[in-house]
Formats: C-alpha cells, sequence, structure tokens
C-alpha cells in the first residue's frame, strides 16, 4: 500500500488541534492503559492497522500483557477485562458504531455505573478522538513500520 499524502505536512494546524486533544485526554486522569484498550478496540473495528499498529505497542510499552492484547477483539469471552474496563470496551464499541447502535441505553448506564460524568464526558472524547485518527490513517493510507522476520534456520 501506498501513502496518499503526508497529512501532517499537508494541514498541520488542524493537525496540531488534534494533538491538543491527545494531550488533553492524556490529562484527563483515565487510566494509561485503558486509553491504549480503547484505541486499540475503536482502530480493530475501523480496520486500521496503523492505529492497531501503534496503539499495541505503545500499551506494551505501559506495561500491558501481549494476552489481553490478543484476546481484546474477544473482551466479552475473556475474564482478563475488569468491569471498568467492559464498560469503556462496549461505550468504545456503541460509539464507533454509532450509526449502527445508536448508543443504547443500556451500554450508557453500563458507563455510568463505573465512571463519573467528568470520566464518561473524557472516554467520548477519547472514543471520538482515535476514530478521528482512523479515518484519517485509512483515509490517507498511512503505513505501519513494518518489523522484518528473523530468519529461522
Amino acid at each position: 500500500m501506498k501513502p496518499r499524502m503526508n497529512y501532517y505536512q499537508a494541514a498541520p494546524d488542524t493537525i496540531k488541534a488534534l494533538m491538543v486533544l491527545e494531550a488533553q485526554i492524556q490529562s484527563t486522569g483515565l487510566e494509561k492503559s485503558l486509553i491504549e484498550l480503547v484505541k486499540i478496540r475503536a482502530s480493530q473495528i475501523n480496520g486500521c492497522a496503523y492505529c492497531i499498529n501503534m496503539h499495541s505497542e505503545d500499551a506494551r510499552k505501559r506495561g500491558e500483557t501481549e494476552q489481553r492484547i490478543y484476546l481484546l477483539d474477544a473482551w466479552r469471552e475473556s475474564p482478563l477485562y475488569s468491569d471498568r474496563e467492559r464498560a469503556a470496551l462496549a461505550w468504545t464499541e456503541a460509539l464507533t458504531l454509532i450509526s449502527q447502535t445508536r448508543a443504547p441505553d443500556d451500554v450508557y448506564e453500563q458507563v455510568r455505573a463505573q465512571f463519573s460524568e467528568e470520566e464518561t464526558m473524557n472516554l467520548t472524547m477519547l472514543i471520538a478522538a482515535i476514530n478521528a485518527w482512523n479515518r484519517i490513517a485509512i483515509a490517507f493510507r498511512a503505513v505501519h513500520p513494518v518489523k522484518v522476520r528473523a530468519s529461522v534456520a
């Protein structure tokens, strides 16, 4: 795949505004591990290889286990995620697929049982931001770094 454009160069001020939002989200007090899980899950749904790769690496750097990253697509069937993470992941799926889900009340109630109003708003902005990044990366065909596998003799 060949990138369509360098969007950082094409509209640096616009990308800078999204970067400011990212910095704000990081400073909200939401758990760093939760932030990365949400970013990975939204990116999985959207099929954004660039962002899946980036946020999986970021999650590992923050101490996330390989098992939790590998099983994220099947989080409902795994006991590895807390109730708070489950609520965030359900909200991530509902908002990422909003044209299909319409952000159902039962998912919202699940979120509100685990998150304050402020945290719910911050989580929602996190989800909105990663969806924006996914759409930018997919639209302009961002290519993740490729690591060459060592030959096995």
